[in-house]
């Protein structure tokens, strides 16, 4: 069957389509997409005093996807979405489709596919499912349940209960407490709307093992905090796709290292991995939440409008700051070599 990647209708009328096609549709557009570019998680922007800004989010996207992602996925990990009550979820979301559908490219495929967060139990989640679907969010990326450890049949029951509640096209996030095995795999990705997963536990063995009892349709993202690390180990278990905090606040790093991956050229990719990836992620390691706030600090670094985190989440103190410049300093001047 030919799928159709156009540019997707409004949502009332996306209402009308089945499930299981639209599911089938959605997949393969962010097939297309991580195929011909990085998956952008942005940041969610904020003003001094901690309120949303939505007129900075806004311009921020618009230079996001200036750089030609291939997908959009807000008020996920990077965009803070524990740090997010409803309204200004829906306010983060409905942003999100708006500036994708400014950015349509007919000749790529149409609109980018926008991917939002869900995440706490499966009730809450299904609230926030719900006012994705009506914000024109094309799918939910199901960050992991909230607090508690549970046993596989309780995982599995977890994602059939938010699938029961939205229509919207799932990818499940596995990482910290939630660690699936090959045959809850199976169980839920037999669920009609379930299309993709998205690991961040780094286990490769365990990795591998899921990829060979998936069905073929079934979608994997690289999900590990600054991806591009492992970007090798794991396409050599078939999941060559990953997400890029990098991207967030150094798009042309981040497209340099894709497309040096992507076209097998080991000498560039190892060459930004040793000299700037590797140097972040050891300062990203000094303190708890770093994987976010270093990423903020990084964006207004850049010049962007994106404001502090919220709490929990702390700003790095003068002295990170000063190292993040200069990693940042360095990748920017290997890029420029490269080019």
């Amino acid at each position: 069957m030919e799928l159709n990647t156009a540019a997707p209708a409004p949502a009332q009328a996306r209402e009308q389509v089945p499930a299981q096609a639209r599911a089938q549709e959605v997949a393969q557009r962010l097939r297309d997409g991580m195929a011909r570019g990085v998956l952008s998680f942005p940041l969610t922007s904020f003003s001094g005093d901690g309120a949303l800004d939505l007129d900075a989010y806004r311009a921020y996207l618009a230079a996001q996807l200036d750089t030609g992602p291939g997908a959009l996925f807000p008020a996920c990990g990077t965009g803070e979405f524990s740090a997010l009550d409803e309204d200004e979820y829906r306010q983060v979301v409905t942003a999100s489709v708006e500036a994708a559908d400014a950015a349509a490219d007919e000749a790529t495929g149409g609109r980018l596919p926008v991917v939002a967060g869900i995440g706490y139990g499966w009730a809450q989640a299904v609230r926030f499912a719900r006012i994705a679907e009506e914000a024109g969010a094309d799918a939910a990326l199901v960050l992991p349940h909230y607090l508690l450890k549970a046993p596989q049949d309780g995982l599995v029951e977890q994602v059939r209960r938010v699938a029961a509640g939205t229509g919207l096209p799932l990818i499940v996030y596995q990482r910290d407490q939630v660690a699936f095995t090959a045959d809850s795999l199976r169980r839920i990705a037999e669920i009609p709307t379930v299309i993709g997963l998205k690991d961040g536990h780094s286990d490769l063995d365990r990795l591998r093992r899921l990829t060979l009892a998936a069905p073929d349709h079934l979608l994997f993202f690289n999900g590990a905090a600054t991806a591009e690390i492992q970007a090798r180990a794991y396409a050599a278990v078939g999941v060559p796709a990953y997400s890029s905090a990098v991207h967030a606040f150094a798009p042309e790093i981040a497209n340099t290292f894709f497309t040096a991956f992507r076209n097998g050229d080991h000498a560039t990719t190892d060459r930004l991995l040793r000299d700037f990836y590797v140097p972040l992620v050891e300062l990203r390691d000094r303190v708890p939440g770093y994987a976010v706030s270093l990423v903020k600090a990084a964006a207004r670094l850049r010049g962007r409008a994106v404001g502090p985190v919220r709490a929990p989440l702390t700003d790095p103190g003068p002295a990170d700051l000063a190292v993040l410049e200069q990693v940042l300093d360095t990748g920017l001047a290997l890029v420029g070599a490269v080019r």
